[in-house]
């Protein structure tokens, strides 16, 4: 297959790209600077270099290709205005459609399925409307949500306690740490982008969870050292927003994604905290 991605020199991106090229497929990313193409190329796929913004030009790119995987992200408040674009890019082009959402689409919920009602925190409210969109599109749809992802020493987790370890050498937690965060290796979630895209129909939304779901006390003790807090020292350590999101106690199985052949493999986010260097 001939496939379309966008955020490709990302975390999750980048290891899908190197993924599908790995499977034997053509990629094509789209880029927004030399840099990312450099990165891009190195993994095997062919730069488009241009703005995403722009529709027609992203449109153009999508025809190219028999399918789209969209994981590019502004990580602000264009994030939203940046969906609508790579989503009007795909209907121009007609193809099968791959989006990214999260796991904090659910909110407050240890037993989320894709059935569960979406109950999103502040800072990712501005989904709900920019999938409703996608899912009423008129293409063919998967909406893959991902949860915590992690792997190869990056993501979020591993980079925010490194960022948040006090001149003592202890990692502060979010809140008290009795919230659970539910999980995925980031080779893993590449793997199901892979087998959605190859499948080529339409699934709706798709949890991308392996089934661990850690408490966030637990992978402090991973780390060895480190010390609790109220959920307002959170609040005010990284403000309301983030906080709230990071104080979900979240838990998936990713059942419906295992029943199309996908078999988490990677090391647990445990495991792999217990072996960082941060």
């Amino acid at each position: 297959m001939k496939i379309a991605v966008t955020g490709g020199s990302g975390f999750i991106g980048s290891a899908v790209v190197a993924e599908l090229v790995s499977a034997g497929h053509e990629v094509i990313a789209l880029v927004r600077s030399a840099g990312a193409a450099g990165k891009v190329g190195e993994l095997g796929a062919r730069a488009a270099v241009g703005d995403l913004f722009e529709p027609g030009w992203a449109a153009e790119q999508f025809k190219k290709a028999d399918a789209v995987a969209h994981l590019a992200a502004t990580g602000d408040a264009e994030t939203a205005l940046l969906d609508r674009n790579v989503l009007e890019a795909a209907r121009r082009a007609g193809k099968p459609y791959v989006h990214t959402s999260g796991i904090w689409l659910w909110g407050d919920n240890t037993s989320i399925t894709e059935e569960s009602p979406v109950q999103p925190p502040a800072l990712t409210a501005w989904r709900i409307p920019v999938e409703e969109a996608v899912l009423t599109s008129g293409l063919v749809v998967t909406i893959i949500a991902p949860g915590v992802v992690y792997g190869h020493g990056g993501g979020m987790v591993v980079e925010g306690f490194a960022a948040a370890r006090t001149p003592e050498g202890k990692v502060p937690l979010v809140g008290d740490g009795s919230q659970h965060w539910t999980t995925v290796h980031v080779d893993d979630i590449a793997k199901l982008y892979r087998i959605v895209l190859e499948r080529g129909e339409g699934l709706g939304y798709l949890i991308g969870a392996s089934g661990d779901n850690p408490s966030v006390r637990e992978l402090g003790e991973a780390l060895g050292s480190f010390v609790a807090e109220s959920a307002e020292a959170s609040r005010q350590r990284l403000g309301g927003a983030y906080a709230d999101a990071l104080l979900l106690d979240q838990a998936a199985s990713g059942a419906k994604a295992r029943g199309l052949g996908w078999t988490p493999a990677g090391s647990s986010l445990v495991e792999e905290l217990r072996g960082a260097r941060i």
